[in-house]
């Protein structure tokens, strides 16, 4: 495929977060972008904003006539989460146009560019921004496609005007092996996606051939305790080439030093919370140091790093009131954020709303959920969000709250949960899951602003 050739480009599934990304890339490239989702949402609206033309039904006659006939200047890109049946899907085939999925697509640009690609089962959405907001910040510049919303830039695409693109590297569907890395980092390597791999070694299989993919004069940074070789190792607790120590919270906000061979940088401010986002930001600062920004740099940009949408965001922030989002859905990732709220907030009752996501990944990891779970103080959890899946008999929500070991604990309808968090006033609530949780962000916002 060459990218080049390319006159007008076709997404089908385009709401989902990294092909919304790949419509924008296109469309700031000024090729005519049009797709479809089955669902409207706040994202798809924003992309017909921006002059993309979205259509919610099924149905060959809705898309735009600048698209037929179909042919060499047409590329049509698809994710593997649509069903295969699909109406469009279908046309566009039988016309004689190849589909290529999102990965192969993010392949051929990574190409001919220089990459840093970030994988992992959780930490690679945060890294990478962090990465690209470093090289934005401190003038290096890059572009960027990341699995989420930068807070700083209210977009999952970022637009450099130099050769070098970061690239959040997903490990469904193997889909990171199309990328072609000069910087390849994995942040955790967790037995996840079981429906894809069968069992862990599979997992940990993708993952080395990730990073075999490094192009040559490449470099592997990859985080302490993970089973890979590779040029520098990584932690947030002493420990490898490079690592954070002192760590520390000050008035609500962490701080560290980064130790590496030959020195080290003191009392860096990270501008978002959480000791997982210190590690994060220790291989954030490894990239930068490889590409040879300054040291005064790197803290000016990591202290106004504000995060990503739905990870580790404060919704509300009073005194009396404060309530935090996150997309925490696998049980090392929940240990992770529960962890650093424990840090943040030792002394405060911590509600804790959770709605699992699949009925595999329950299944799989419920003894994982039942044991992270119970560090909460109040559980209320939602039923299980199928996404692609059909229900498994005996996986529920009251399957799952059965095994935490925890007191207070209620299994409830969004509506309910609403009605709980109006009528009882907690004092610190989260909400976690990869579904559509986020669903409740603004009814709980305004119920706990109004306090």
């Amino acid at each position: 495929m060459n990218i080049d050739n390319i006159k007008r480009v076709y997404l089908i599934g385009v709401g989902g977060i990294g092909m919304s990304g790949l419509a924008r890339y296109f469309h700031k490239l000024g090729y005519l972008v049009a797709g479809y989702d089955k669902t409207e949402t706040d994202l798809t609206k924003q992309l017909e904003e921006e002059g993309m033309s979205i259509i919610y039904q099924d149905e060959v006659g809705l898309i735009p006539e600048e698209f037929y006939p179909v042919d060499a200047g047409t590329l049509i890109i698809y994710t593997p989460a649509i069903p295969k049946e699909l109406t469009l899907k279908k046309f566009f085939a039988e016309a004689g146009q190849e589909l290529y999925k999102r990965s192969q697509v993010l392949g051929f640009i990574s190409a001919s560019r220089f990459t840093i690609a970030v994988a992992g089962t959780h930490g690679k959405t945060t890294t990478s921004t962090m990465i690209a907001h470093v090289l934005k910040h401190s003038g290096y510049d890059c572009s960027a496609f990341l699995g989420g919303i930068s807070t700083n830039y209210n977009s999952n695409v970022l637009f450099g005007d130099n050769n070098t693109v970061v690239v959040e590297a997903d490990e469904y569907d193997r889909s990171f092996l199309t990328l072609h890395p000069n910087i390849a980092i994995v942040t955790s390597a967790d037995a996840d996606h079981l429906d894809i791999y069968g069992d862990e070694s599979h997992v940990v299989e993708s993952f080395s051939l990730f990073l075999d993919r490094l192009v040559d004069g490449g470099t592997r940074i990859v985080k302490v305790g993970l089973p890979f070789e590779s040029e520098l190792k990584y932690s947030g607790s002493g420990i490898g080439d490079v690592y954070a120590e002192n760590i520390h919270v000050k008035e609500g906000e962490f701080y560290f030093d980064y130790v590496h061979a030959n020195g080290r940088i003191n009392a860096i401010h990270l501008g978002i919370p959480g000791i997982h986002n210190v590690e994060n930001a220790v291989a954030a600062i490894t990239v930068a140091r490889l590409l040879e920004i300054e040291d005064a740099a790197i803290i000016a940009a990591l202290s106004a790093f504000k995060g990503v949408k739905r990870r580790f965001e404060y919704i509300v922030k009073k005194p009396e009131a404060i309530y935090i989002d996150d997309y925490a859905h696998h049980p090392e990732e929940l240990r992770a954020f529960l962890s650093s709220m424990r840090k943040l907030y030792p002394e405060r009752q911590l509600t804790v709303v959770f709605q699992p996501h699949l009925y595999t990944r329950t299944r799989d990891f419920v003894a994982g959920f039942a044991e992270v779970l119970a560090m909460a103080d109040e559980l209320l959890l939602m039923e299980i969000y199928p996404a692609r899946e059909l229900p498994l008999e005996g996986i529920t929500s009251s399957w799952l709250a059965e095994k935490v070991k925890l007191k207070n604990k209620r299994v409830l309808t969004p509506q309910e949960v609403l009605d709980v968090i109006s009528s009882e006033k907690p004092e610190l609530v989260v909400t976690v899951g990869a579904g559509d949780i986020d669903r409740l962000v603004k009814p709980l916002k305004e119920i706990m602003n109004a306090r």
